[in-house]
């Protein structure tokens, strides 16, 4: 029978935490750097930013500071330092990108259902309280030893339990609701609803997996290394996923497509085939956001013909800009 709690233990599984951790950073920061040229478009201004991809970039950048400050934490073993003003930094930035991954998600369901005051008002409050529970404040003490460099040595089990499991309820609410939305209110489906619901299921499957996991480990409580060891791949995870679907959508297609959204502002779809471009426009509908998946017929967002197209030229469209491709 192994003694979780003897030192021995302990430092044998904090050298494991440590190399989990640099493989996961090194899976992060490969799909940071693949996927750069898209953020590289907004940064640059080639392409315009909308304010929605303020959380897709506050999610993918937060994670990138987490990763950075824990490889610095765990490769300085030489010159002391405050180990607990680092791990604090590097919770509240992997909690951040938590909280942001599940934001993305949100905003794409407020927009599917036309942001209705009843799905906007109690998805907004319980994402306040999700943030409530990610910000309520450190709780990882770690300490320097010599020659080992930062150590964790106690984790507050009951608070970070509580986080993990209000993000998967967070996560599964969100999903239902989009689902609703999508399949039983509406007779059709477009590509761009089975798009959105994919990449929603997709999210939840894999976020409920990794925090399930990471629940496991807290609520088992072996000692202070093992019941974060799982934390680390559980906010990775869930920040590499949400981006994907932020910019799955964005990028609906390989040689480009636009989704327009927003108060009395025209909606559409853009596609360019071999040599020329087709632009659809049509009003934003009070009850939902519109959608066009073809030439001639016009769908709203759960995949209804509400009409037949009507073609513009695609000079005379009055709204750019590229978050307007996705409805998050």
């Amino acid at each position: 029978m192994v003694d979780w709690k003897s030192p021995e233990t302990i430092a044998l599984q904090a050298v494991i935490f440590v190399k989990f951790c640099h493989v996961i950073s090194g899976v992060y920061l490969w799909e940071w750097l693949i996927s750069l040229n898209f953020d590289w478009d907004y940064l640059t201004g080639k392409k315009k930013f909308r304010w929605p991809l303020f959380f897709y970039f506050l999610c993918r950048y937060s994670q990138l500071l987490a990763i950075i400050g824990l490889l610095v934490a765990f490769n300085n073993t030489t010159k002391e330092i405050n180990c607990q003003a680092f791990y604090g930094f590097n919770a509240a930035m992997g909690n951040i990108s938590i909280g942001a991954a599940t934001i993305n998600l949100s905003l794409r369901t407020m927009a599917v259902w036309g942001r209705k005051w009843y799905i906007v008002v109690p998805l907004t409050v319980l994402i306040l309280g999700h943030w409530s529970l990610l910000l309520h404040g450190i709780l990882l003490k770690a300490m320097w030893v010599p020659a080992q460099g930062c150590v964790i040595t106690e984790a507050n089990n009951t608070i970070l339990s509580a986080t993990f499991i209000y993000s998967m309820s967070l996560d599964f609410i969100v999903l239902c609701l989009t689902g609703f939305k999508l399949f039983y209110l509406s007779v059709g489906r477009s590509r761009i609803v089975n798009l959105i619901v994919r990449d929603g299921l997709m999210f939840f499957i894999v976020a409920f997996l990794v925090n399930l996991i990471a629940v496991v480990f807290m609520q088992l409580n072996l000692n202070p290394i093992m019941s974060v060891i799982a934390n680390v791949p559980a906010g990775t995870a869930a920040t590499i996923v949400a981006c994907r679907a932020v910019r799955r959508l964005v990028c609906m297609t390989t040689e480009g497509c636009e989704m327009f959204t927003g108060g009395t502002r025209m909606t559409g779809i853009a596609f360019k085939t071999n040599g020329s471009k087709t632009v659809i426009r049509t009003p934003v509908a009070k009850d939902g956001v519109h959608v066009q998946t073809n030439s001639s017929d016009k769908y709203d967002v759960a995949g209804n013909i509400v009409s037949t197209g009507t073609v513009y030229d695609a000079e005379d469209q009055a709204i750019s800009g590229e978050f307007k491709r996705g409805a998050l």
